[in-house]
C-alpha cells in the first residue's frame, strides 16, 4: 500500500509500504479521505512538534475515515457488528485503559496515551494517511451508510469541540465568544449554536475564514486587525459574554477573551501556544470572578461526533474547502497552511 510519508522540513513522499497481518482484535482499513491538522502542518514546516523532533520517517494524519477492507481474528466475537465493507470513522486517540484517568472517563489525560501520527514515542506512532490502516476493532465507529467520507473525517477534530464545550457547562441562552475562526473555532461556534447559545459571535486577523464562520450561522464576525475595538460594548463595559472559547493560541486573543466575559464568565482555552510562557493578569480574573479552564484533545466523544455529523445536523461545507488526491499532497498541505484559502482540507485515497 502507498502512504505520504515525511521526511523532514516540507520533505513529504509518496511511498510504498508493506502491509502487515492483522493481529488478534485488528481490523484492516481502506482509508478514503482524511483531514490536514495544525499539528500536521507542524510537522511539515518544522519537523517537530513542540518539544519532540521528528526522528524518522512517519506517516501523518489522525483525522480520517474509510471502509472495513479486513477483519482479523476475535474480531466477529467481540465486535460482531462489524463487517467488510462498513463505513468507519478511526478514533486516533489509543488511552491505555487501565489507569487511574482511563478509568474514571478522562482518557484524554492517559499517561501511556498512544495518537496516531505523532512524534511522541519513538519509534514514532504512524498516522493515516495511507491507503490502508490497521487499527484495534474497537477504534473504528461504524458509520451511517450515505455518509460521506470527507465529513465523517470530520470526526476527530468535532470530538475536540465538544470536549471543550463540556468544560464550558449549559449554553442554553448563554452568549458566546469564539477567537480564532479556522476549523476549530468554526466548530466550536457549531456545538456552542447546538447547545442552544443566544448569541455566538467569532473574532479572527483575516476576513476569509470569518467568511467561513458567517455562513456556518455566527450572530457577528469580527477582523480584530482591521477594527481592534470590535468587541467594545458601552452598554457592557465590564463584558457581556457568558462563555469564552480562545482557539488561537494567541496572547492577545486570550486577552480579549477576558476583557470580554461578563464577570462570573467561563473561559476554555482549546488553541495551542507556540510560546508556553503565557502572562495571565490574576487580579483582573479574580475580580471578575472568572473560571479559567483548560481543554485537551477529547474523552469519550467520537462517537458523539460521529453522530452528529451523519445526521446531518452540522452544515460541513463551508468547513470543507479542498480536496486533493494522496499524489498531490505537497500541494494539499501548502493550500492548508493558507488561511486566505483554506479552511478544512482533506486528502483522499
Amino acid at each position: 500500500m502507498r502512504a505520504t510519508v515525511l521526511h523532514g522540513i516540507e520533505d513529504l513522499r509518496v511511498e510504498t509500504r508493506e502491509e502487515r497481518p492483522l493481529a488478534e482484535g485488528e481490523v484492516r482499513v481502506r482509508v478514503e479521505a482524511g483531514g490536514i491538522c495544525g499539528s500536521d502542518l507542524h510537522y511539515f514546516h518544522h519537523a517537530r512538534m513542540g518539544d519532540f523532533p521528528v526522528r524518522e520517517p512517519f506517516v501523518l494524519g489522525h483525522e480520517a475515515a474509510g471502509r472495513i477492507a479486513e477483519i482479523g481474528p476475535g474480531v466477529e466475537a467481540e465486535f460482531g457488528g462489524l463487517a467488510v465493507g462498513d463505513p468507519v470513522a478511526i478514533n486516533p486517540s489509543h488511552p491505555c485503559g487501565a489507569c487511574h484517568y482511563c478509568r474514571t472517563g478522562r482518557e484524554n489525560l492517559c499517561a501511556d496515551m498512544i495518537f496516531l501520527g505523532s512524534s511522541r514515542r519513538f519509534p514514532h506512532v504512524q498516522g493515516l494517511f495511507a491507503e490502508t490502516y490497521v487499527a484495534p476493532a474497537r477504534q473504528c465507529v461504524p458509520v451511517p451508510a450515505g455518509t460521506d467520507p470527507g465529513v465523517a473525517a470530520l470526526a476527530e477534530p468535532l470530538s475536540v469541540c465538544l470536549h471543550a464545550a463540556s468544560h464550558a457547562g449549559p449554553l442554553l441562552g448563554r452568549r458566546v465568544l469564539v477567537t480564532g475562526a479556522g476549523p476549530i473555532g468554526a466548530l466550536c461556534l457549531t456545538v456552542a449554536r447546538l447547545g442552544g447559545a443566544v448569541e455566538t459571535v467569532i473574532t479572527d486577523v483575516m476576513d476569509e475564514p470569518l467568511k467561513a464562520a458567517e455562513a456556518l450561522g455566527a450572530s457577528q464576525a469580527i477582523n480584530v486587525a482591521a477594527a481592534p475595538d470590535g468587541l467594545t460594548d458601552p452598554a457592557h463595559p465590564r463584558g457581556r459574554f457568558d462563555v469564552a472559547f480562545e482557539c488561537s493560541g494567541n496572547p492577545h486573543a486570550m486577552r480579549s477573551c477576558l476583557d470580554a466575559l461578563a464577570p462570573g464568565g467561563t473561559l476554555v482555552q482549546v488553541g495551542t501556544y507556540a510560546d508556553p510562557k503565557v502572562t495571565i493578569p490574576a487580579d483582573f480574573v479574580m475580580v471578575k470572578e472568572l473560571t479559567l479552564k483548560s481543554s485537551f484533545r477529547f474523552a469519550r466523544e467520537f462517537p458523539t461526533a460521529v453522530a452528529l455529523l451523519a445526521s446531518g445536523r452540522i452544515d460541513t461545507g463551508p468547513l470543507l474547502s479542498h480536496s486533493f488526491a494522496m499524489e498531490e499532497a505537497m500541494q494539499a498541505f501548502r493550500t492548508a497552511a493558507d488561511r486566505r484559502q483554506a479552511m478544512k482540507v482533506q486528502i483522499r485515497f
